[in-house]
This record gives C-alpha cells, sequence and structure tokens, in this order.
C-alpha cells in the first residue's frame, strides 16, 4: 500500500484529505507543522508528501530543503497545497526542490487533487 503523509497545520484539511486518501486505499498520516513532517515522512518512508507552506515551528518550504538533503528525501514526490499565491520569491524556492505539483487550496477541487495524488503514485 502506498503511504501518503499530509503536512498541515489547517485540522480540518489535513482530516478532509486523510479520510478521503484513506477511503481511497492509501495508507496516511498526518502532521501539524513542518518539524514533525519531516520527522514522520523519513521515519514512514512516504510515497507522497502533501504540503503547506505557511506553518508554525518550521514552514513547508524549509521542510522541502530538509526532506532534500536527506539521501532518502531526494526522490521522494511532494505536492504543494497552499492558501500562498506563489510569487516570484516562493516560486524559485519550491520548484528549487522539485515538488510535483503547487496547487492554491481555493483553486482546485478535491477530486482534481485526489486525481493527481492516484496519478502521481501510479494507481
Amino acid at each position: 500500500m502506498k503511504k501518503i503523509l499530509v503536512v498541515d497545520d489547517e485540522p480540518s484539511v489535513a482530516r478532509v484529505l486523510a479520510d478521503e486518501l484513506s477511503g481511497r486505499g492509501y495508507v496516511v498520516s498526518t502532521a501539524a507543522n513542518g518539524k514533525l513532517g519531516l520527522e514522520k515522512a523519513i521515519n514512514e518512508r512516504s510515497d507522497l508528501v502533501i504540503l503547506d507552506v505557511k506553518m508554525p515551528v518550521m514552514d513547508g518550504l524549509a521542510m522541502l530543503e530538509s526532506l532534500r538533503s536527506q539521501e532518502f528525501g531526494k526522490e521522494m514526490k511532494v505536492i504543494i497545497l497552499s492558501n500562498l499565491e506563489p510569487d516570484d520569491s516562493i516560486i524559485t524556492k519550491v520548484y528549487a526542490n522539485l515538488p510535483i505539483a503547487y496547487f492554491i487550496k481555493s483553486d482546485i477541487a478535491l477530486a482534481d487533487l485526489l486525481e493527481k495524488v492516484d496519478e502521481v503514485l501510479q494507481v
């Protein structure tokens, strides 16, 4: 079974994503900040991380940079899902760390996100 980690400080977002993804047969765990997310991604060997950008303790960009510095994390698939409109500085930082996609939460339907997850994990 494919393992997905949802890293988002909004409990309602994390819960909805976890419920929907679990219902599709994925093993899902959640983390409320980048520090916990980094630990879980490495310890659980997640197949995919769905990552918010703006979070307490460690933001998503710092988590992504730290993840990419780890041997295992270099190839980990990451989808950014954020409320932040990407500006030039965010885009530069995000794409330097090779995510699969960057979605604005308000601009993507849940069904489209789930379809992208299936596509990325080839199910």
